[in-house]
């Protein structure tokens, strides 16, 4: 495998991984240094694939790299054609060979309203004034890279945010207000429970996630815009799945997703 040393080459490398369907068997240049560099290669790659980007996924980071990085979350995009809407029967969404895939149930946040451009500091309150409604969702999380989250934030962040995809499902009534409810989610795969979770407003929760984002976007000069789905934060855990596994996420009393998972095809894209 060809390693690349220019923030280029490590984009198309990984577009052209994705696209083919094809695993990387180690990170295709030099692991970035910090998280500007990574958002370049990924705002190269964004501009190599070809869709339209239509929302954001947000991740956590832990403390460790939280201290390390400066910044609680990382971000990456969701592509129009990776949108898939969830109905009676599972979902089915496409996994690397040889990659990696994981499920995570999330709250989605539509936003309403476009975010004033040049505006790169946020509180929590303006953030949520944004959101119009809150859709039940998974993350189909993916990547050609096997060790993707192993390697750290400033990877993760370099391939779209190991995004390859969101179900979104029913839209759940009250708007951010659901989020003082303390509702139960849960996840299972292959009819085990794997994880399990209180959603509360909390510091670190959805609203939280959605205000990183918006500073991050707002400083790469991608302000979000009325309509985008923001994915916000990994409910019960970080499930990682192989082709063939099925998976359901249940919100409480709003209803459940379901989904299974399948090997990848080359797009041709």
């Amino acid at each position: 495998m060809t390693i690349a040393s220019d923030t280029g080459g490590i984009a198309s490398a990984f577009v052209n991984a994705r696209q083919r369907a094809r695993a990387l068997e180690d990170y295709p240049g030099d692991i970035p240094g910090d998280l500007d560099t990574s958002y370049r290669i990924q705002d190269q790659a964004i501009e190599l694939w070809p869709d339209r980007v239509v929302g954001w996924k947000v991740g956590g980071l832990t403390p460790e790299n939280t201290a390390r990085y400066g910044v609680s979350r990382l971000v990456g995009p969701i592509f129009a054609g990776d949108v898939w809407m969830a109905g009676d029967e599972p979902v089915p969404f496409p996994v690397f060979d040889g990659g990696f895939a994981a499920v995570e149930a999330e709250l989605v946040l539509v936003l309403g309203e476009d975010a004033p451009e040049g505006k790169v500091s946020w509180t929590s309150e303006e953030a949520a004034a944004l959101v119009e409604r809150v859709h039940m969702g998974i993350e189909t999380a993916g990547s050609p890279l096997p060790t993707i989250n192993d390697l750290g934030p400033a990877v993760t962040a370099s391939d779209f945010g190991n995004n390859h995809g969101l179900i979104l499902g029913a839209e759940i009534p009250g708007g951010v207000a659901v989020l003082d409810e303390g509702m139960t989610c849960s996840t299972e795969v292959d009819g085990e429970v794997v994880g399990t979770n209180s959603i509360v407003k909390r510091p670190e929760g959805p609203l939280e996630s959605l205000r990183v984002l918006l500073e991050v976007n707002a400083r790469r000069g991608r302000p979000l815009k009325a309509g985008d789905l923001v994915s916000s934060g990994a409910q019960t855990g970080i499930h990682e799945v192989q082709a063939g596994q099925a998976a359901v996420s249940r919100f409480g009393d709003h209803g459940e997703l379901r989904c299974v998972a399948q090997p990848a095809k080359p797009n041709g894209g």
